[in-house]
């Protein structure tokens, strides 16, 4: 008995859960939907231990609260920061319960420089105006080349441009405790490096967005 509750509340959590992204026209499952359905079935577990089938449902309840709580505010915090950037060139990806910025270092920085271009400072002013907004979210940015040149280049270039974007977003109010700038050079691409347009995708800083509540 306990078994079907704990699924008849997961199907119920996710009835409504595949959705078009406004954005990319793909289907996807929200955020609050993936962390209602989580917290039910933990709560539901849970409560089951405690008091049996009526300990079910009732952690069943607390349970969802508590996770879609999580989930909607990953998803608020994505929609605002879509709904800043629309036009800028900054992609914003959510996976696995993360939000992912994608800035292409040809609209960041001049070629085999770390200061941020002027002209794309107002785009990571707009960032820094959402993180602090919702700030409990741990600030990842990570820097990133294509595979021309060596290591030796490549890898501080990387790390200096993750701390140029961390150092921007610090001064515009995001805290220090909350920012990690890491340099991975021609580390992870997300294209591929034998073509000019590939090479550029992979120059690129990302800010990962991992949620702390």
């Amino acid at each position: 008995m306990i078994k079907k509750i704990i699924c008849a509340a997961l199907a119920v959590s996710m009835m409504s859960a595949c959705a078009a992204d406004p954005y990319t026209g793909e289907s996807k499952v929200a955020k609050t939907t993936w962390g209602t359905g989580i917290g039910t079935a933990v709560g539901a577990g849970i409560g089951a231990l405690a008091g049996g089938k009526k300990g079910a449902l009732i952690g069943a309840g607390v349970g969802a609260l508590a996770g879609a709580g999580a989930g909607g505010y990953m998803d608020y915090q994505a929609s605002k920061l879509r709904q800043e950037l629309v036009g800028t060139g900054v992609q914003v990806r959510e996976e696995n319960g993360q939000i992912y910025l994608i800035m292409p270092g040809n609209i960041t920085f001049d070629t085999n420089e770390a200061y941020i271009k002027q002209s794309f400072q107002p785009v990571v002013t707009s960032i820094a105006k959402v993180l602090t907004e919702y700030d409990k979210t741990l600030v990842m940015v990570n820097g990133y080349t294509d595979n021309t040149g060596s290591d030796a280049i490549n890898n501080p270039l990387s790390v200096k441009r993750a701390n140029a974007v961390a150092d921007f977003l610090r001064v515009k109010g995001v805290a220090a405790t909350r920012l990690r700038a890491n340099g991975y050079g021609s580390a992870n691409p997300i294209a591929s490096n034998a073509t000019e347009s590939g090479r550029e995708q992979n120059r690129r800083v990302e800010i990962v967005l991992v949620n702390m509540q």
